[in-house]
């Protein structure tokens, strides 16, 4: 596994607002950004893996979602969160 359950709380401690609170919308961003690196890379040695690919581009997808809703509801957090995890937008 790529992600530990250490990782997953330094993540959402991080971006989140506790360790324990795993739905807020920064702290699911921050790993679905996490996941999308680990994603990127894994692509990048291996070119063929079609299902990987199709799994990255859903997953962008729905970070995506997750963005556009954090956008509409409070801009200032959007645009903190898209300079800390420099996202391209």
């Amino acid at each position: 596994m790529y992600l530990t359950q250490e990782d997953k709380k330094k993540i959402f401690n991080e971006h989140g607002k506790s360790e324990f609170d795993t739905g807020s919308t920064e702290g699911q961003v921050a790993l679905f950004t996490a996941r999308i690196k680990h994603l990127t890379e894994h692509l990048k040695i291996n070119k063929k893996d079609l299902f990987t690919q199709r799994s990255l581009v859903r997953l962008v997808g729905k970070r995506r979602k997750f963005l556009d809703y954090l956008k509409h509801k409070d801009i200032e957090k959007y645009r903190a969160l898209i300079k800390k995890l420099s996202i391209r937008k």
